[in-house]
């Protein structure tokens, strides 16, 4: 497979460093508020990365952190008259929460921060030995930025334009405004550890750096998080971890682009802030997990009502078809009749296709596309009576049947029974949509008695009627069935 290295800014064959071995970590959440969508696109992205290196056979070693404490989950402890440790209970159980909704895989080890306060001090004590780092009279140790020769090359930044805007806050005691904390002296009303240096507690960048090594050896061979990350907290993590171990950090970076709220960055002082939440009050799990897998994961994604509307249709789409596949196959008579030549050359050809785009760095937007095409292949054979019932086309649409199985545990789509997610949709559709649902079952008993009477102009203005309201009707052998557009 290819993949794009952040830090050499082009894609390169992955080979793990140990043969059908991955060795991955993945920058977990600070625990101080409700997940929102930019959460969701990092988590999908490493979610379905893990499971396609499964999927090609890869065994894989899945590192993802909490941080536990840091200044925000002090600043709204303090808010809220809680403790660090509440807060940061609560948030991570709500992560879980999030997460399971949208079938994120527990990665397979789960450190917090908390819990590796030695292995930090341990790392500032072999930077300071080493000259790469230094400690103040308050207690805090910063890291030497300039001893560290690369710095910058992962962010492509320059030491020269850093400069331009750093400066030293008050009450610190840099040696150079570049330099970032390490370790933070103990503050009046702040949790703190002992240390060499005095109580205090760990910076930032020095937790994902400990945590790392300490669960995966040098180097590990992907390290991924958002866009974001990149600077300053990957390239912290970069230069403190290779400077205290005279080691390379890690072999290939891997970064998701930046989801934007109807085109701007989203923010809370936009007041477009959007959480996992507000979105599964209104759609289901999986019609987010698919938006946000429809571009390709460097590209930004902007999220609009609009764009999950139409994800929601496309998904839709892809259960019916399924739906109907099941039931398909589920016939007896046959006959020997013969697909025309291009659907076997198409859909033989699929496979293939399919698994280059993703062997493409992880190309999901292709790979849905692919989806698509094995949807019309299936449509057009339950389309045509002559297709239909022959043997070869429903070979043809078992296969099919087993691609959408095979492909969705990759993406973690197209998993649920299709009569399930269809109903589940319905009910969600109703719910957003304020619909009256007895209202609608009042209309329908009238357009049967309507039927029955043979007033059909009042059977089609009830049908009008209906439609204006978002409910379409379908006449079945079994009666009127409706549902929500």
């Amino acid at each position: 497979m290819q993949i794009y290295n952040s830090l050499t800014r082009k894609k390169e064959e992955f080979v793990p460093l140990k043969p059908g071995h991955v060795s991955m970590y993945v920058c977990g959440i600070t625990a101080y508020d409700f997940c929102h969508i930019g959460h969701a696109r990092s988590a999908v992205v490493f979610d379905v990365l893990v499971r396609y290196l499964r999927y090609i056979g890869m065994d894989v070693t899945f590192v993802r952190n909490f941080t536990d404490v840091d200044d925000k989950i002090i600043n709204r402890a303090n808010r809220e008259g809680s403790d660090f440790e509440t807060i940061a209970s609560t948030y991570i159980d709500a992560f879980y929460e999030d997460m399971d909704r949208l079938g994120i895989l527990r990665a397979d080890i789960e450190p917090k921060a908390t819990e590796h306060i030695a292995e930090m001090i341990q790392l500032c004590e072999n930077l300071i030995s080493k000259g790469h780092a230094y400690s103040t009279p308050d207690g805090d140790v910063y890291f030497r930025v300039r001893s560290y020769q690369s710095y910058g090359k992962l962010s492509g930044r320059n030491i020269e334009d850093l400069m331009a805007g750093a400066r030293i806050e008050p009450g610190e005691k840099k040696e150079d405004p570049l330099d970032f904390a390490l370790w933070k002296g103990a503050k009046p009303g702040e949790p703190s550890w002992p240390s060499p240096w005095g109580p205090g507690r760990p910076g930032w960048h020095i937790e994902c750096s400990a945590m790392s090594e300490r669960y995966l050896p040098l180097p590990f061979d992907i390290h991924g998080g958002g866009q974001d990350l990149a600077f300053p907290h990957h390239e912290n993590e970069r230069a403190q971890t290779e400077a205290a171990t005279d080691k390379q950090f890690v072999r290939y970076w891997v970064h998701n682009g930046f989801v934007q709220i109807n085109s701007e960055k989203m923010s809370k002082s936009l007041n477009n802030f959007v959480t996992i939440r507000d979105i599964l009050a209104n759609y289901l799990p999986e019609v987010l997990r698919f938006f946000l897998i429809t571009k390709h994961y460097r590209s930004p994604l902007d999220y609009t009502a609009d764009a999950l509307d139409e994800s929601e249709r496309a998904l839709k789409r892809i259960y019916l078809t399924k739906a109907a596949a099941e039931a398909h196959v589920a016939g007896t008579k046959w006959t020997n009749t013969q697909l025309p030549a291009e659907i076997v050359i198409e859909s033989t050809a699929l496979e293939a296709k399919w698994d280059e785009a993703m062997a493409d760095d992880m190309n999901t937007a292709a790979a849905l596309g692919h989806v698509f095409v094995l949807m019309k292949i299936v449509n057009r054979i339950l389309e045509d009576k002559a297709l239909k019932k022959s043997e070869q086309g429903r070979d043809l649409v078992r296969h099919a049947l087993k691609l959408f199985e095979r492909w969705g545990e990759v993406l973690g789509l197209f998993l649920m029974p299709s009569a399930d997610f269809l109903a589940q949709l319905k009910a969600s559709r109703v719910q957003r949509k304020k619909i009256d649902t007895a209202l609608i079952e009042s209309r329908l008993a009238e357009r049967q008695e309507a039927r029955a009477a043979k007033d059909f102009a009042r059977s089609d203005a009830i049908r009008d009627e209906l439609l204006t309201l978002g409910v379409t009707i379908q006449d079945t052998a079994q009666g009127a069935q409706w549902d929500v557009e």
